[in-house]
């Protein structure tokens, strides 16, 4: 008798990472196992093809050397495993540090449910991937340097906010001291999530967020 089970959200993966020249099909078919076998597939082949057929899915460009990711499944709260246990695979292929966003979507939240008490269980989180600590930390201080000063380009011209990043450089400088000097590499540098966020998190407040289609 099959299963009437529905998974309580759609996962969405989204982005690039840079590969080793050197990787082979078969090395990143195993890197991503933990993504293709959740959604029941076979092989990568089979699995790389999106819950949404407007979405690209996973796609590898042999002559860039670039996975590209544009992946929707159905999945629930133990899903959370098998993206970081892709990632941790993935760090030991890619070229470069790279950011990867997950998009959850609460398949079960009805917008217009009567129950104005129950909130989505809309998330967003960022994972990171890099070959070593320092390319993931990288990636981070990038992020973080474009995501403030979009914020400061409001009220400040571009040329004022020189301190704002030195500051945050100094902070990137004294984590990745912190972490030569202790010989530990911190969560969010072995390749996962690098900030709050989780299946199931928050989602309600100021509306839902459009399912990440390109």
């Amino acid at each position: 008798m099959a299963s009437s089970y529905a998974p309580p959200f759609e996962i969405h993966v989204h982005g690039e990472v840079p590969l080793r020249p050197d990787v082979s099909y078969a090395q990143l078919q195993d890197a991503l196992k933990p993504l293709w076998s959740y959604a029941g597939a076979s092989s990568l082949a089979k699995g790389a093809v999106s819950s949404y057929e407007e979405e690209p899915g996973i796609r590898v460009n042999d002559k860039e050397h670039l996975l590209s990711m544009c992946w929707t499944v159905s999945a629930d709260e133990a899903f959370r495993s098998s993206l970081e246990e892709m990632c941790m695979n993935l760090n030991e292929l890619s070229s470069a540090g790279a950011a990867i966003e997950i998009s959850i979507y609460d398949t079960e939240y009805d917008e217009e449910d009567e129950d104005e008490t129950k909130e989505s269980r809309d998330d967003f989180l960022m994972l990171f991937v890099g070959p070593t600590p320092g390319d993931i930390m990288q990636v981070q201080r990038d992020m973080l340097i474009e995501d403030v000063t979009a914020v400061m380009e409001r009220h400040f011209e571009k040329e004022e906010m020189g301190d704002v990043v030195a500051e945050i450089d100094k902070m990137f400088s004294k984590r990745f001291d912190a972490m030569v000097n202790s010989l530990t590499i911190p969560r969010s540098l072995r390749g996962g999530p690098g900030a709050a966020g989780g299946l199931g998190g928050h989602g309600g407040g100021g509306g839902r967020k459009p399912r990440h289609l390109h």
